[in-house]
């Protein structure tokens, strides 16, 4: 099976004292929260039961490494597409490197920090509609973060509740 590997960057907004993150729509998770019906060659979903927001996940900016850059270039890159910032390649720091999806496709991913400024800001951000990306960007005040990826009812992977845990053992004053 081949599978790329995969960049993941945790962005803190200095003029907003906040993160910014994505929250985007991700089928998987949606069917994991519904109850399905098979009727003779389908399979259907009650959505006044089970509605689309089961679905929505909150994450760190992300994305596949599909071209012949390097990770920190398409963590530069998907910071622009994906929350509508221009970050100085220089300025995004590399964490670490993990294998994500171990049980299924091993890849691996290389998760960066950056910080932003309001000054930064040169778009919306939203992902590219033309690849099905439909993305909002969310900002959480650091003073809510813990609350935030410790909240039990809220879709997110693992990867956000470690870079924010990463950046209060190494960037918090």
């Amino acid at each position: 099976m081949k599978v790329h590997d995969s960049i993941a960057v945790l962005l803190f907004n200095k003029s907003k004292e906040s993160f910014v993150f994505v929250k985007q729509f991700r089928p998987a998770i949606y069917l994991n929260n519904s109850e399905t019906e098979q009727k003779k060659d389908s399979v259907t979903i009650d959505t006044n039961k089970f509605p689309g927001s089961l679905g929505i996940t909150y994450e760190l900016c992300a994305g596949i490494i599909d071209k012949d850059i390097s990770p920190a270039e398409t963590a530069k890159m998907e910071i622009h597409e994906e929350c509508g910032f221009d970050v100085p390649l220089e300025s995004i720091e590399h964490v670490t490197s993990y294998r994500a999806g171990v049980g299924t496709t091993g890849s691996k991913q290389y998760l960066f920090y950056a910080e932003v400024t309001e000054e930064m800001r040169t778009g919306q951000g939203g992902g590219i509609v033309e690849e099905g990306e439909m993305i909002d960007v969310i900002e959480i005040p650091r003073s809510e973060v813990m609350t935030f990826v410790m909240d039990e009812s809220i879709n997110k992977p693992v990867g956000i509740m470690f870079a924010v845990l990463w950046y209060f053992q190494n960037k918090a004053n």
